[in-house]
């Protein structure tokens, strides 16, 4: 699972599908979860990408 903005979300896909070889699943995060911040940067995450 990756936490990730906006501007991260083509990476964190690829990564899925590079490390797990199946497609991603892509969900959007509730408001109140605006205090996790991406994986590739400081700024809060906007989606998680996961292979399940």
């Amino acid at each position: 699972m990756i936490y990730c903005c906006d501007e991260h979300v083509d990476i964190a896909l690829d990564t899925v599908v590079n490390e797990h070889e199946t497609f991603p699943v892509l969900t959007k995060l509730d408001v109140d979860n605006l205090s996790t911040t991406c994986e590739y940067c400081q700024n809060n995450a906007v989606y998680i990408v996961a292979n399940k």
